[in-house]
């Protein structure tokens, strides 16, 4: 069906590994701490962005003045140990197996780096891709196209070549932006 593309981008909390819930839990058990909750749909509007952009946002919800980058190692480190326990591949996944070794593939996260080889490598999925790009690999985050532009370039693929698979706002405006096609996986 993407045989068309010459090169195949995946986004990967929601997309191909069903972390979402837990990156919830992980908010609400940090939050908790400090006596601070979030709304779920305004969370779910800033799927896709970086860690320390989620703290920032959060922050600026209940007006607190706090390094929206400590609140952010704060959960990243609570939600390490909770993902590598529970994370499981999304059927997305079966789309990746049939492409290994016909397309270059990478991951485009928003997602640390680290974080995402850790994830990939705990489920057996790290050897189906070429590239990784993480939040930390990039300045600029989604709902820019830097990251998929990255993958693009480290693939050695030209951006309107690829198709992203994206399960959220930002990273479907960072594709198009990109001018790539996009897979938005919550209509499929």
């Amino acid at each position: 069906m993407y045989d068309r593309y010459a090169g195949l981008i995946f986004d990967m909390d929601g997309t191909l590994l069903d972390t979402e819930p837990t990156h919830r839990k992980a908010w609400q058990v940090v939050l908790a701490r400090y006596g601070m909750r979030f709304d779920e749909q305004a969370m779910v509007g800033l799927n896709g962005s970086p860690c320390w952009r989620v703290a920032q946002a959060i922050l600026s919800w209940h007006n607190v003045e706090q390094d929206p980058h400590l609140l952010a190692r704060e959960k990243t480190d609570m939600v390490k140990s909770m993902l590598m326990e529970t994370v499981q591949p999304l059927p997305l996944v079966e789309v990746v197996k049939r492409y290994k070794g016909r397309r270059p593939m990478a991951v485009g996260t928003g997602s640390e780096h680290a974080m995402a080889d850790a994830l990939l490598r705990r489920l057996d999925l790290y050897d189906y891709f070429d590239v990784i790009v993480g939040a930390d690999d990039v300045k600029t985050h989604k709902p820019e196209p830097e990251t998929f532009l990255r993958c693009a370039q480290l693939m050695g693929v030209q951006p309107e070549r690829c198709v992203v698979f994206e399960d959220a706002d930002f990273g479907v405006q960072a594709a198009r932006a990109a001018g790539m096609d996009v897979v938005d996986v919550r209509l499929v």
